[in-house]
């Protein structure tokens, strides 16, 4: 990674996220929204069956939260990636049928870019919950969103970490499709400018190449993994019910002593009698006992709710949102970090290879 520093990837890396996340971010409210299970309680006219103003307001809720995480995991990503595939490609063997190495370029692009977010999401995931929580509080709330869906997990935090899988799930097959298209895009685009003498070596020219290569890879890679973005905005949205459900549930079992054993009615009173009574009773304690059942089900399990609540086509609610808000994400995110790391290097004097860092 000729002329680029640790600090320099971290730096960039923090600024791009920062201004796709300022950008893009109502786009990012929209799809959540559009994808929620009470999208049309919540935002559509029951007579007209069309959006009410609901759905446009408040579009920056849970901004704070994204912000504070994607400055680090979005740091995390490009240095993993930025040295994993420079390990990788070092480690790649050649011959004299294969110059560039026996594993393919793309497949190292993938496996590289795969690993980077794995880290990232680890980073990512409680900030992406509160965030898609955040995002559907009525905006006429009196407290601000983030700090009402963060007191929502004050009593059981680890609810927080409960999209990882999910948040994984849907960035692996994201990432693994997205950089390979995106390099090969890039090379291309720079061969023929090269072959036509185009060629100008400036910031614009690297910013703008990269800009263009990571939206339109973005965007192909953002619609076919759309349904396992359905199926995690519902996991994430429904971590907040988790949360409360185990606190009840935990706070049942206290009160109880982990039995039925020492009931009391609303007088205080002991309760005996049948079993069934006693049933009765250890229900009542524990009301949230199947909602709390419920939020344990598996992807899958919600990839088929949807299914049979809104049809296929239900797996690919907000897909051309998310299409857009990709392109215009992508290409400002990788376009503010390619402009940003040769920015800081060549202030230093430094020489910064193209083709060795993204």
């Amino acid at each position: 990674m000729s002329g680029n520093s640790n600090s320099d990837i971290l730096v960039a890396g923090a600024v791009a996220a920062f201004t796709v996340d300022l950008l893009v971010y109502p786009l990012d409210t929209l799809k959540t929204r559009i994808q929620s299970p009470k999208y049309a309680k919540l935002y559509v006219n029951a007579a007209t069956q069309k959006p009410n103003p609901t759905l446009f307001r408040g579009l920056y809720q849970g901004l704070g939260s994204v912000i504070i995480a994607t400055l680090p995991s979005s740091g995390a990503f490009f240095t993993t990636y930025e040295h994993t595939k420079s390990l990788f490609t070092r480690l790649n063997p050649s011959t004299t049928t294969h110059p560039n190495g026996l594993v393919p370029t793309p497949i190292i692009h993938a496996t590289a870019s795969s690993l980077a977010e794995l880290v990232s999401c680890a980073i990512l995931t409680p900030a992406e919950v509160v965030k898609q929580n955040a995002q559907m509080v009525s905006s006429s709330s009196p407290t601000n969103a983030t700090i009402q869906t963060l007191a929502k997990f004050k009593s059981n935090p680890l609810a927080l970490w409960r999209g990882y899988t999910a948040l994984a799930g849907r960035n692996l097959p994201f990432t693994a499709l997205q950089f390979p298209m995106f390099e090969r895009t890039k090379e291309r685009i720079k061969e023929y400018r090269g072959r036509r003498g185009l060629t100008t070596g400036t910031l614009w020219e690297s910013g703008w190449i990269t800009a263009v290569s990571a939206g339109g890879a973005g965007t192909i890679a953002a619609v076919v993994t759309t349904p396992v973005d359905v199926v995690k905005t519902r996991i994430m949205l429904s971590a907040v019910e988790d949360a409360g459900n185990e606190a009840a549930a935990s706070m049942s079992k206290s009160n109880t002593g982990g039995s039925t054993e020492g009931l009391v009615d609303a007088f205080g009173k002991s309760v005996e009698g049948s079993k069934e009574t006693v049933k009765s009773a250890a229900k009542s304690l524990n009301p949230l006992l199947s909602a709390k059942q419920k939020g344990k089900r598996s992807a899958w399990k919600i990839g088929q709710e949807i299914v049979a609540e809104k049809g296929v086509r239900g797996l690919w609610r907000g897909g051309a949102l998310r299409g857009v808000w990709t392109f215009v994400g992508s290409g400002l995110y990788l376009g503010a970090y390619e402009s940003g790391r040769v920015f800081l290097a060549r202030r230093r004097g430094e020489v910064i290879d193209g083709e060795e860092v993204l």
